[in-house]
């Protein structure tokens, strides 16, 4: 019973570290030191550029998977796009600056002294169909800017494989494994911050 008790301790802390590794941060101009004494920031979201799985192009790829649900069921593709975009800002995002701000303690305001620019480069959005799944994850790049001219940069970074998952594996839904993985983007930016 023990031995048993010490593998589940062991797998457990094995799939804490696979995950905390997966994601990695890296500040590659400036620094983030401004924001020691502020209580408030702006934050800013951009998906300039963004690729999509095997896709270059986000465009490719909604067009793709819009063709291949509308196969299945007529309209179907069309609410899913509507959905891909609308899913920012209803799920994403709010995910994200929840999460930031919670491990920060900054509080977020619009007229902040700074603003914290997230620019998604990546996204996997990843798959379950109950026998298989895949994680889905993001990766992208921040600009810490003045929020009164933002060509003032104080700080530039990336952000590399933020994972979304959700336990039990009842991820069925592409915009909750995306949100997922802004919330754990949200959570290690903030972490690396404070």
């Amino acid at each position: 019973m023990k031995s048993l008790r010490f593998v589940m301790c062991m797998a457990g802390a094995l799939m804490l570290a696979a995950q905390a590794n997966a994601q990695k941060i890296r500040v590659t101009e400036g620094s983030l030191d401004v924001l020691k004494n502020e209580k408030d920031i702006n934050i800013e979201f951009t998906y300039n550029n963004m690729r999509v799985g095997k896709f270059d192009k986000e465009a490719d790829y909604v067009n793709s998977r819009v063709k291949d649900l509308n196969k299945k069921e007529a309209g179907r593709g069309d609410t899913w796009a509507k959905a891909w975009v609308d899913d920012r800002k209803s799920r994403f995002e709010p995910k994200f600056e929840e999460l930031f701000t919670q491990v920060t303690d900054l509080k977020f305001a619009n007229k902040a002294k700074y603003t914290l620019i997230f620019n998604t480069s990546f996204t996997e959005p990843g798959f379950n169909v109950g026998v298989m799944r895949k994680n889905a994850y993001i990766s992208g790049e921040f600009l810490l800017v003045e929020s009164a001219d933002h060509s003032k940069v104080a700080a530039k970074g990336t952000m590399e494989k933020s994972p979304g998952r959700t336990f039990w594996d009842n991820d069925f839904d592409t915009g909750e494994r995306i949100s997922e993985a802004y919330e754990m983007a949200g959570k290690a930016l903030g972490r690396y911050i404070r």
